[in-house]
């Protein structure tokens, strides 16, 4: 799974960088204090003040480890990217990783 960003802990979530083929962008994950129900996301993803993104906790299975499943979109992506934000390493280091949906695969 190809890393497309690199995070730190911040005040309410993460800051870090976004970059692809396409875009490279300065990103925070803030903390959704406000959920309006039980679907909604966990954290926004701001790129400056533009939200271009959501994110929500998850358990992965058969561990007490949790991520974040990331979903970002953007006017210059041709469909919304799906990630996952792994919060756990050795380095302290949050990495963002992608996977092509294998729907999309010929």
């Amino acid at each position: 799974m190809p890393i497309i960003g690199t995070f730190s802990p911040a005040k309410d979530g993460y800051a870090g960088t976004i970059r692809t083929l396409t875009f490279t962008a300065r990103v925070k994950f803030v903390a959704n204090d406000h959920k309006p129900g039980d679907g909604a996301p966990d954290f926004r993803i701001l790129a400056d003040t533009y939200e271009i993104g959501a994110a929500w906790r998850r358990i992965k299975q058969g561990t007490e480890e949790s991520y974040l499943r990331v979903k970002l979109d953007d006017p210059t992506l041709p469909q919304p990217i799906w990630g996952a934000l792994l919060e756990s390493s050795d380095d302290g280091v949050v990495r963002l990783v992608w996977r092509r949906d294998k729907r999309d695969e010929g």
